[in-house]
């Protein structure tokens, strides 16, 4: 079978060699006569994957003792309501930092909650005035270091920004939506209170969300909510307070351990500057074809955008482009234009393929 090259924003691609792994173990799961998925997530088969799957996620990254790692559902979106009702008490602040259409939904979501329980959600610096072409700097950002926390995102996959060096927003704590380059670099986890990645990206398919979060943080969380709504009830049931998404972690842990064995997050970062730097070498030798409008020091190595010249030569490119076996190249329906995303599992003879694609494309289009 001929692999398609898949670049599509999320669910993104897949390492084959978890694939792989997942088709060889699909039917007869470590000797059980049973699949994974037929497994109970209170039994010693599976709670083996899933605790695996955990510790990677804290070896990968270097969680340091004190942080609580959890896998839970409802994606990035359901957190972007979670963290407002766990943590802004009524009276009190959040500081959001608005890069992209993703925040600007995180900020929505605890305005909203603000509304209901008498507290506020501050945007302390945004770029929506500028279409969002680059990421906002701490200095020009209007700060309050009472706030309960200051919130942004680490790369935004719809206007193609990214942070290339992780930021500190004062003195509160720093919340940050990783969905979509966790795992694509080296962190320092302990500069955060709270990280929160949807695993559709980077890590794994849709339906699981993993949460690094500092303990002291989490014991903060209000006490009268649901407890299925409670970060630390997640917390001391091992994320099994529920039926947790058991194939779904299995295809975590299998992606985790490909990472690792590929060399961890030094040779994934290699590996995803390499790949970003082949594509936008491309974009920018041939301007009159291809127009990036991030500025550069904020462009994305995970999704690339760029537009061309006309709508009609936009279709042109992605319809070529799927018929050389490229897809998922379609920009999002907000903006338009080309999108590339480039996650782990995008493989560097793709993104080469494309690139020589996109060479040629500009020779016979003038």
């Amino acid at each position: 079978m001929a692999r398609t090259m898949n670049f599509n924003p999320g669910p993104g691609a897949l390492p084959l060699p978890a694939l792989e792994r997942a088709r060889a173990e699909f039917l007869d799961f470590a000797g059980t006569g049973m699949s994974v998925m037929e497994h109970s997530h209170r039994n010693k088969v599976y709670e083996a994957v899933h605790d695996e799957a955990l510790g990677l996620v804290r070896e990968l990254l270097g969680v340091p003792a004190g942080y609580d790692v959890v896998f839970l559902q409802g994606g990035a979106s359901m957190q972007f309501a979670l963290l407002p009702m766990s943590f802004l008490p009524p009276g009190g602040s959040a500081d959001h930092i608005v890069l992209g259409a993703w925040t600007e939904k995180a900020h929505a979501e605890a305005a909203a909650w603000a509304g209901v329980a008498g507290a506020l959600a501050r945007i302390a610096a945004s770029t929506r005035e500028g279409g969002y072409t680059r990421v906002p700097r701490p200095d020009e950002a209007s700060l309050d270091d009472a706030a309960a926390y200051v919130h942004y995102a680490s790369n935004e996959t719809i206007h193609g920004v990214q942070y290339r060096e992780l930021p500190t927003f004062g003195r509160a704590a720093q919340v940050c939506d990783m969905s979509s380059d966790i795992f694509s670099r080296k962190l320092d986890v302990s500069a955060f209170s709270l990280i929160y990645a949807g695993a559709q990206k980077n890590i794994g398919p849709s339906g699981v969300t993993v949460v690094i979060a500092r303990h002291d943080f989490v014991e903060k969380g209000r006490r009268d909510l649901p407890k299925i709504l409670q970060y630390r009830a997640h917390v001391g049931a091992n994320s099994l307070l529920n039926t947790a998404p058991t194939f779904g972690i299995y295809i975590v842990r299998n992606v985790l351990d490909w990472l690792k064995g590929l060399g961890g997050l030094d040779a994934i970062e290699r590996q995803n500057d390499a790949k970003a730097a082949a594509l936008y070498a491309v974009i920018d030798a041939h301007p009159a074809l291809y127009r990036c409008p991030v500025e550069p020091g904020s462009r994305s190595r995970m999704n690339a955008v760029f537009r061309l010249p006309s709508e009609g030569l936009e279709k042109a490119f992605l319809a070529e482009a799927t018929r050389n076996g490229m897809v998922g190249l379609k920009g999002h329906r907000v903006i338009g234009g080309i999108r590339v995303s480039l996650y782990n599992a995008v493989e560097p003879a793709w993104v080469e393929a494309l690139a020589s694609f996109m060479k040629d494309f500009a020779r016979r289009s003038g």
